[in-house]
């Protein structure tokens, strides 16, 4: 083997094992604040056994990496390389094709990855334990790491952030999400509402508000602009924000993959225009599918926009009045899933017949101990596909 391609072996796997790189332990267990080139990001990497774990998604965003999920496992393609996050803690695929040990886990609905994969894709990491310093830069980076450290000083000191515990489960990089691991796994409902707003969803959202639950709503842009209050209470009462294009035509949305981005950022634009607020939140009409094909979503999510479907289908859209078809579709799912400790995701829609079931599902499910959650953009998406970005 040439003498180079030795060298860039052993480099690889020096940073991916963290031989030199691996940080000491955060000062109290807390979590430290990541700089990224010249800035400070919001993101909080945490140290577990002496290795500091950064959400994946995350990280790519700030870096703009490209993730892709594969058969075995999730690509991460960015600065000067590309590797394979393999499932089951396989470890880490390389561009060469070793295969190097690499753990992560899944907190809070977040893949968690060592920060020094970023060594492997050509970016330098520094870290200074007294300092609170964490930085990860690539040519870019202008500041040195003591400007840097002169710049944030007020920030850097981070607040005590306890360390993953065993509830912290090895992330499926294959296979159905997992979004919340931070309760009992199985136990987080994720409830969201399509085609609103309509005219009554003010007594959708008095539902929501009686029982303390929170959801998310994909609406779409016509609609929004027929029912602009109550656009403004979602916004208002921190409901989770989705998008679910403008026309809900099939022959529309779907004429091209430019014509699906469009409707999609017709519909954010909307809701900025009426809110001020914005989402990268999205769900295609009639789910993802058979028609948001990989030329899909390959134009409409590089433009930094989350894929979401569901794993439970309520069918009211069929079962229209028969709400007790809808109870029971809703909890068989339900708890099929509980078996395999997966927490649901409920497609439900912002109509009339909505609101005679709702109230019995949310006391039923709140008697059998799930908690309701709004879905975030830095969760791991659930979609069909499959397709992790």
């Amino acid at each position: 083997m040439p003498t180079k391609k030795i060298v860039l072996l052993f480099l690889s796997l020096f940073l991916i094992l963290g031989v030199v790189l691996t940080p000491a332990r955060a000062e109290g267990g807390k979590a430290v604040r990541l700089g990224v080139n010249d800035k400070l990001s919001t993101i909080e990497a945490v140290s577990v056994k002496n290795t500091y774990y950064v959400p994946l998604r995350a990280l790519a965003g700030e870096l703009n990496w490209t993730i892709t999920g594969l058969a075995d496992g999730v690509l991460v393609t960015g600065g000067s390389g590309s590797l394979t996050v393999l499932k089951g803690d396989a470890g880490a695929r390389l561009k060469d094709g070793t295969v190097v040990p690499l753990s992560t886990f899944v907190q809070g609905g977040n893949l968690m990855v060592p920060l020094k994969i970023s060594g492997s894709l050509g970016y330098i990491i520094s870290f200074a334990g007294d300092k609170y310093l964490l930085r990860v830069k690539d040519g870019s980076a202008l500041l040195t790491d003591e400007a840097f450290i002169s710049k944030y000083a007020a920030e850097l000191k981070p607040a005590a952030t306890p360390e993953p515990g065993p509830s912290a489960t090895p992330a499926p990089a294959d296979g159905p999400a997992q979004p919340v691991k931070t309760g009992k796994p199985g136990y987080t409902v994720y409830l969201t509402f399509d085609d609103g707003p309509s005219a009554t969803t003010a007594q959708l959202l008095d539902i929501l508000a009686k029982y303390d639950v929170q959801a998310t709503f994909f609406m779409l842009g016509n609609n929004m602009n027929k029912y602009p209050s109550q656009v403004k209470r979602i916004v208002k009462d921190d409901y989770g924000l989705g998008l679910h294009g403008m026309t809900h035509v099939k022959g529309k949305f779907y004429a091209s993959p430019a014509a699906a981005l469009a409707e999609m950022a017709d519909d954010n634009a909307v809701l900025k225009k009426l809110t001020g607020a914005s989402t990268t939140l999205i769900r295609p009409p009639y789910g993802s599918k058979p028609y948001f094909t990989k030329a899909f979503r390959d134009k409409v999510l590089s433009q930094g926009y989350h894929l979401w479907d569901w794993n439970v289908d309520s069918n009211d859209w069929k079962y229209k009045e028969d709400s007790d078809s809808i109870y029971t579709t809703v909890m068989n799912q339900v708890h099929k899933l509980k078996q395999s400790k997966t927490d649901p995701v409920i497609l439900m829609h912002d109509q009339k017949a909505t609101l005679k079931v709702l109230p019995r599902l949310l006391e039923t499910l709140k008697k059998e101990g799930y908690t309701f959650q709004a879905i975030t953009k830095d969760m791991e998406p659930v979609n069909f596909w499959k397709d992790k970005r």
